[in-house]
């Protein structure tokens, strides 16, 4: 299945506790339809060897909506009409 955002892309979060909240996507998983937006559902993680890491986690696609694509843009197609 091919989802309607990219990395790069704007986006905001319409559910879950960080709802309202606006970033770019970091990661895609198209298999899992999971996404990584920057800013939302920050983890803590404990590392020996660099501490405390702080990193995004992921949500699922159908927690965000599209604000702003990527730079991809569609083409649109033309028709071609047919005279008598």
């Amino acid at each position: 299945m091919k989802l309607k955002i990219a990395k790069g892309s704007t986006v905001e979060v319409i559910a879950g506790a960080d709802k309202g909240k606006r970033g770019a996507v970091l990661e895609v998983d198209p298999v899992k339809m999971k996404i990584r937006v920057q800013g939302v559902k920050v983890q803590t993680k404990h590392s020996k060897k660099d501490g405390l890491v702080k990193s995004e986690g992921t949500i699922h696609y159908s927690n965000v909506k599209l604000v702003e694509g990527s730079k991809k843009e569609k083409s649109s197609k033309k028709t071609k009409s047919k005279s008598a």
